[in-house]
């Protein structure tokens, strides 16, 4: 698929104009695709900690923490049009981050702890719109969406759609779907290689008065900004729904993504084995940012496998397989049990296995060459495995007993996930959605 595919494809999702029909004394009745307003409010608390932070060249701290608060609207139109809203803000703290410029406190900088300055924190937002159309009889679906995300360095705009189609009496449904990310970088670099670049005063700038060298003294990194600040990528998806059975239902799924431009994050060190090393108080100096191709293919294929074993139990279970240019194959494999203890109440244990191959240009701290091309030490594009394990528990009320005012209550989910690697990345999760109807 050539590059204008990807371009003309959410184009056309978005050009589609259904014409309304006349309708006569025999028209059957059709049923509302979202009857009432619904609202969701959602949050989750993630935590995490290992010593492997890219930001300071594949050691040290990577405590991180973030909450996100979430507020889902979707508001039926007509009885074929659904206008959903999905606004989001993300407040983190990061102690890897922080030490994008580890000297902005009084205490000694080091990679193993947080600085407390301005890149310690920040806050994401996002804002997704979306319209979706469903033929009278329900069997033909077309979604157009646009988004916007934004934080201290990057700027995201997005585009995309999707078309659905069921037929078999609804036992099958096709699906397509493609979309296109737009995104600027702000590129902010290590606070140490800033005086190098642009042919500007290397040593006799500001932060080298302020602190005395240790190790090499003689501190020149080669240093030069990323020549581009933008990143593209396009996406197209197929999707393949069938019941089986009264019992079973399967799906496939194949997806393509192209990114383009800078793919490297600025902000992220590497250290080379080759050069000696040069410290300011207990933090090494950067030899230079990770540098990666401005290309990436990503190919992902997948399926889904879910069988009702009886009014109790439901068994859910996943698989997808995984594969870029980069040199990166990976493997996913999740199983749900869904357990109805209740009409209204249902327990969701689960459990996810994943592992990857290594980036061909991932090495750890000081294992690079200064000869090498592209070279990264971030450990998301290194060899691992890791295990989730995952427990929830969900309250349905279709007839929305509880109200507050003019809200409904309709559901309530809240589940609880721990994750890790084996390269002693650790987290943990906590998320709730609460699920409403407009009166």
């Amino acid at each position: 698929m050539t590059m204008k595919s990807f371009l003309i494809l959410p184009l056309l999702f978005i050009a589609v104009a259904t014409l309304a029909q006349e309708q006569d004394s025999t028209t059957v009745y059709k049923k509302r695709v979202l009857e009432s307003t619904e609202v969701d409010f959602l949050t989750s608390y993630y935590a995490q900690d290992g010593d492997n932070a890219a930001v300071s060249g594949g050691r040290g701290t990577e405590k991180l923490t973030d909450f996100t608060p979430t507020i889902v609207v979707s508001l039926p139109l007509n009885d074929d049009d659904v206008l959903t809203v999905d606004a989001g803000i993300s407040a983190y703290t990061s102690a890897s981050s922080s030490n994008i410029n580890p000297f902005d406190d009084s205490s000694d900088a080091d990679e193993f702890q947080a600085s407390s300055g301005a890149s310690s924190g920040d806050t994401w937002v996002n804002l997704n719109v979306s319209y979706s159309h469903s033929s009278d009889d329900r069997n033909k679906i077309w979604t157009a969406k646009t988004s916007v995300a934004s934080e201290f360095d990057y700027l995201s705009f997005g585009v995309g759609g999707s078309y659905a189609m069921l037929f078999n009496e609804k036992n099958t449904e096709v699906s397509v779907t493609a979309n296109i990310y737009l995104d600027t970088w702000n590129a902010l670099y290590p606070i140490e290689l800033r005086s190098f670049e642009d042919g500007r005063a290397g040593l006799n700038d500001g932060l080298f008065k302020q602190y005395t060298i240790t190790g090499n003294p003689d501190y020149a990194p080669s240093f030069t900004k990323h020549d581009s600040e933008t990143r593209n990528s396009y996406a197209i998806g197929f999707g393949f729904s069938q019941i089986l059975s009264r019992n079973l239902q399967g799906s496939l799924a194949l997806d393509l993504v192209r990114q383009q431009g800078l793919l490297s994050t600025p902000f992220q060190r590497v250290y080379f084995s080759d050069v000696e090393d040069s410290f300011i108080q207990d933090f090494q100096l950067a030899d230079d940012v990770e540098r990666l191709p401005d290309n990436r293919f990503k190919v992902a294929v997948g399926g889904r496998l879910n069988y009702y074993i009886n009014q109790m139990f439901v068994l859910r279970t996943y698989y997808r397989y995984y594969t870029d240019d980069w040199g990166i194959t990976s493997n996913t494999m999740s199983v749900e049990l869904p357990v109805k203890i209740t009409d209204k109440f249902t327990l969701y244990p689960s459990y996810r296995y994943y592992n990857q191959t290594a980036a061909d240009y991932f090495a750890g701290y000081e294992q690079h060459l200064s000869t090498e091309e592209f070279y990264t030490s971030d450990y998301d594009l290194s060899k691992f495995n890791a295990n989730a394990y995952g427990f929830g528990i969900s309250y349905t009320d279709i007839f929305t007993s509880f109200h507050l005012g003019k809200f409904g209550l309709k559901s309530i989910d809240l589940k609880y996930l721990y994750y890790e690697r084996n390269t002693g990345l650790t987290s943990g999760m906590i998320s709730g959605g609460f699920k409403f109807v407009v009166d």
